[in-house]
C-alpha cells in the first residue's frame, strides 16, 4: 500500500524535469525571498502533495524545483511551527518525501535570538548541536521501531564543511553554536535566557530542533543556521521584538539567499 509520503515523492520526481537534487532548503515566511535563487522553477501547491502539512502557517506552502546555476534543488517554501498548531511532527511527511526523493543534504534557516555577547543582531550562525527545553518531540507516537533515534550528529559534520565553504565562497561570515528549542510565541524570559546560557546554549527559538529530528529519523543529513535578530531579554539589553522589518531581520535574509545559493553549487 503506498504510503502519503511515497505518492509525494511519485508527484516531486514526476514533475523534476531538471535531474537529482541532492540539495533541499527549507523556509520559513521570514525567508521566502531565498526561493528567487530558482531559475525556471516548477510549483506544486503543498495542497497537491499528500502528507503535506495544510496548517496555518503554510496556507500558501509550495515545494519548488529549479536549477541553480544548472545545479538541480528542491526549495520548500512553507515550514510549519510548533507555537502555531502544537504538533512538532507536521513536518515529518515533506522530509520522509525529500529522502525518498534522493536528497542528501538539508539546509533549515530560522531567526533566533542570542544569549552569547559577540552573536550580535545579523549574526549567522551555523547549529552544531541543541537542546530541546520545551521536552516535545516530533516522533512522539509513531511505531516504536521508528522512534528510537540516535542523535549524534544530528547537525551533519560533512555540511557543516560545505556550509563553512559555501559562506567563503558566498561572502558570508558564518559562526557555529548550540541552539535551545523552546515553544514560543512569547519569548523567552530573562530567567530563560540566563538558564539558556548556564546550560550553554549560544542561540534560542522556535523552530529547526523538530526538522534536525525528523531528518535523523529519515537518514538524512541536516544543516541548521540561525539569523540572529535580537540578544534575548534581559541579556545585554535585549529586548526582543516581533517586528521582522528591522534591520537584522532583512540583512539575514540577504545573508542566507546568498548562502544558500552558494550552498547549493557547493555540494
Amino acid at each position: 500500500m503506498t504510503t502519503p509520503a511515497q505518492a509525494a515523492a511519485e508527484m516531486i520526481k514526476s514533475a523534476n524535469r531538471f535531474g537529482g537534487a541532492e540539495t533541499a532548503v527549507i523556509l520559513g515566511r521570514n525567508f521566502y525571498s531565498v526561493a528567487d535563487i530558482l531559475e525556471d522553477a516548477v510549483s506544486i501547491p503543498y495542497a497537491q502533495l499528500p502528507g503535506f502539512p495544510q496548517a496555518p502557517g503554510v496556507e500558501d506552502g509550495e515545494l519548488l524545483i529549479g536549477l541553480v546555476e544548472s545545479m538541480p534543488a528542491i526549495i520548500l517554501k512553507g515550514r510549519t511551527n510548533f507555537y502555531e498548531t502544537g504538533d512538532p511532527s507536521l513536518m515529518a511527511g515533506p522530509i520522509e518525501a525529500l529522502a525518498l526523493c534522493g536528497v542528501r543534504g538539508i539546509l533549515c534557516p530560522a531567526l533566533v535570538t542570542s544569549s552569547r555577547a559577540d552573536f550580535v543582531p545579523s549574526t549567522v550562525v551555523a547549529v552544531t548541536d541543541h537542546i530541546n527545553f520545551n521536552g516535545f518531540n516530533p516522533l512522539v507516537g509513531q511505531p516504536v521501531d521508528k522512534t528510537f533515534v540516535n542523535l549524534n550528529e544530528a547537525y551533519d559534520k560533512r555540511l557543516l564543511r560545505r556550509l563553512k565553504a559555501a559562506a567563503a565562497a558566498g561572502g558570508v561570515t558564518v559562526h557555529e553554536g548550540v541552539y535551545m528549542w523552546f515553544s514560543g510565541p512569547s519569548y523567552e524570559t530573562p530567567a530563560e535566557v540566563k538558564l539558556a546560557r548556564l546550560f550553554g546554549a549560544d542561540l534560542m527559538g522556535w523552530s529547526i530542533a523538530p526538522e534536525a529530528i525528523l531528518a535523523r529519523r529519515y537518514g538524512l543529513p541536516f544543516c541548521g543556521v540561525g539569523v540572529v535578530t535580537d540578544f534575548g531579554a534581559g541579556f545585554s539589553g535585549g529586548a526582543p521584538s516581533g517586528d521582522m522589518t528591522r534591520g537584522p531581520a532583512v540583512a539575514g535574509a540577504v545573508a542566507i539567499k546568498r548562502l544558500s545559493k552558494a550552498f547549493i553549487r557547493a555540494r
